[in-house]
């Protein structure tokens, strides 16, 4: 069956979904029209996930969405805003009916999940790789941001690190996992999930924030740039999964929990004063709240293990660093 760029967008990406008000004008036309509401500011973040480089060749439609949404998503959720609307751009080698309803089926279901619409996008012929821009609200004044930590700060981390990067050398049969323990960490991998609803309750409240999606020690260490201090991490606060514990050694889940990325857990700071309402604003939404550290007034960022600093050899991951 022969596919028109027209045809396959209104098969598989025009459905009747609740429309939203801020949405003047959306799939249609040569723009889409789009309001924003008083007293908002709007947060904007894109990222281009390519097979081959974001995710395996044999990931399925539906994770390679849910990965999508998430990587974008998460942007929004370390600004602590409110998603909103979404873009598209989708290259794929052939049409495949089965791969773009899975992927379709999926893509739709996270747009119900938090209140998204899409209004506009583009298809193409090509390798593998999927773009997303998405738009978010946040009251004027409060967006979370990398810059603000301070010394004394605490340093904290809203779930395990480690998982993905240990998840994908599991998929690449680098390490070796079974049943339940393999498909959590796979899961950690290829279907992370953005921690919007943290993002939100750590308004006003975080002096500064980022989601881990290179390491914890590169994302840290922007936060730490931007906001002109340092930082000390210590090992024996990091959260390490059991999983992770099961199929790895303490020193190689340490690494990972250090310099793995794709977990897109958010590392924020906060007042040492504030820790508690922060905990219980996050305990509240469902969400874990760990503290790793402390920001200090010297440069970079150093891991303590057992009282002594340690070497740090891996920065986290860059796209343009050669081995």
């Amino acid at each position: 069956m022969s596919f028109s760029e027209f045809n396959l967008i209104e098969r598989f990406f025009v459905r009747e979904m609740p429309a939203r008000k801020d949405v003047a004008l959306g799939i249609g036309d040569d723009c889409a029209i789009l309001n924003v509401p008083e007293g908002q500011s709007l947060a904007v973040s894109m990222d281009t996930l390519v097979e081959g480089v974001h995710f395996l060749p044999n990931t399925s439609a539906s994770d390679v969405a849910a990965k999508a949404m998430a990587v974008n998503l998460s942007d929004l959720a370390a600004a602590g805003a409110e998603p909103a609307w979404v873009t598209l751009s989708l290259s794929i080698p052939k049409v495949d009916m089965a791969w773009l309803q899975d992927f379709s089926d999926t893509f739709h279901d996270l747009l119900s999940h938090y209140g998204l619409q899409v209004v506009g996008g583009d298809t193409t012929r090509g390798p593998l790789s999927i773009t997303l821009q998405v738009h978010g609200f946040v009251p004027e004044s409060v967006a979370l941001t990398r810059s603000g930590a301070e010394a004394g700060d605490l340093v904290c981390v809203t779930g395990p690190l480690g998982d993905a990067s240990i998840g994908l050398q599991v998929a690449q049969q680098k390490l070796k996992a079974e049943g339940d323990i393999k498909q959590y960490l796979l899961d950690r991998y290829n279907r992370p999930k953005a921690r919007v609803a943290a993002g939100i309750a750590l308004r006003s409240r975080a002096s500064a924030a980022i989601d881990i999606s290179d390491g914890l020690l590169a994302d840290l260490g922007h936060i730490c740039s931007r906001s002109s201090v340092g930082a000390v991490i210590n090992t024996e606060k990091l959260p390490i999964s059991e999983a992770a514990r099961k199929v790895t050694n303490e020193q190689s889940a340490m690494e990972h929990a250090l310099s793995g990325g794709d977990d897109y857990e958010l590392c924020f700071t906060v007042a040492e004063d504030d820790f508690r309402k922060v905990q219980s604003a996050l305990e509240s939404v469902g969400v874990a709240c760990y503290e790793i550290g402390r920001i200090t007034g010297k440069n970079g960022v150093r891991v303590i293990k057992d009282g002594e600093t340690l070497e740090n050899k891996k920065a986290g991951f860059d796209h343009f660093v050669v081995d």
